[in-house]
């Protein structure tokens, strides 16, 4: 007689599976044809979010239809219940957390907010959706989160102690982004010398990607108590400053005159090298142990262009220097000799 009931149910379980399954195979469909007309992509993120976890909601639901149906006793299908609830319940907590998360993270980047998305707040985002399903699923086995939080109340100093580190990172990474000195794409230097743009700020770590494509891991709460240089603020654009040395026999006049047409003809030419502010050359530092030593101020779009405008430059006036005959000198000396210590 068990084996009938359990034949049946499992019959039941299994046409149940398949109308649901094909139910769901029409409505994506549709749901797919529907958000091709749309003009955002929200409906989109929802439509493939949810796909995977649609299967165990069917499958879920047609368990609990087989079982609701059946003749078998509660007191062995009620902990296959819960099961199922508790299958739904985290699949729907998943799907949720996902979706919110990316909406945000699409929000973000499509909004002129202040508010960045980084691996710390996409965690706590997720964090506190899990924590909701968390809770349902306790109220689901009856579990109350009184005694719950009265315990963690009681071993939160302990815990604290034991995650010291953690959690000075966590509230180190959270004290960054409200500061915003230190936000996701920033270049900048760190007081040992190390320098490259901020990749992403997680709840433990601040990861800087170099310019030679090497990445920095550095725990947030070093971070926040080093000396840093960001380049991008308050503004992207930035002085860039080139020594440029001569010879003490040139005219000083003319080198300046070749100097700014030379800035003139590349700010036109050179991407990165901005007009406004104007370049100017000035006669600093001035006048060297071997040369005569001039500094060209420009303007760039970010500190990226400082290499390749760098190069240009320097490739267009020791060109023209070559034009003009201006020699560029080696370092000397000039050494007296007293006549008493040569004749003795």
């Amino acid at each position: 007689m068990n084996i009938e009931k359990v034949l049946i149910s499992s019959i039941v379980v299994l046409a149940s599976a398949g109308v649901l399954l094909l139910i769901r195979f029409f409505l994506f469909k549709i749901l797919h044809h529907w958000a091709k007309k749309t003009k955002t992509s929200i409906d989109n993120l929802i439509i493939n979010t949810i796909k995977v976890p649609s299967v165990f909601w069917c499958i879920g639901i047609a368990l609990y239809i087989g079982l609701e149906s059946s003749e078998i006793p509660s007191k062995y299908t009620s902990y296959v219940i819960k099961a199922i609830h508790v299958l739904i319940i985290l699949s729907i907590t998943v799907a949720a957390a996902n979706i919110i998360n990316r909406i945000f993270i699409q929000y973000v980047e499509r909004s002129s907010v202040s508010v960045q998305s980084t691996g710390l707040l996409n965690t706590i985002i997720k964090g506190a959706v899990y924590l909701i399903g968390f809770i349902i699923i306790l109220n689901i086995f009856g579990i109350s989160i009184a005694p719950l939080i009265t315990a963690l109340g009681i071993g939160g100093l302990a815990v604290a102690l034991a995650l010291k580190d953690t959690l000075e990172n966590l509230f180190a990474g959270i004290h960054i982004m409200a500061e915003k000195t230190v936000r996701v794409g920033d270049f900048i230097r760190l007081e040992n010398g190390q320098e490259g743009f901020v990749e992403d700020i997680s709840w433990r770590t601040t990861r800087i990607r170099m310019i030679p494509n090497n990445m920095i891991v550095i725990p947030n709460s070093k971070l926040a108590q080093s000396i840093v240089v960001n380049y991008f603020l308050p503004e992207k654009r930035m002085s860039l400053q080139i020594p440029i040395s001569v010879s003490y026999s040139v005219d000083i006049e003319k080198v300046e005159r070749i100097l700014l047409e030379e800035l003139k003809k590349a700010v036109e030419e050179v991407p990165g090298l901005l007009r406004e502010p104007e370049p100017v050359v000035r006669f600093i530092p001035g006048f060297g142990e071997s040369s005569l030593d001039f500094t060209i101020v420009c303007q760039i779009q970010e500190v990226s262009y400082q290499y390749p405008v760098q190069h240009e430059l320097r490739k267009r006036i020791f060109k023209r220097f070559q034009e003009e005959g201006i020699e560029i000198p080696l370092p000397q000396r000039v050494v007296w000799l007293k006549n008493d210590i040569i004749n003795s």
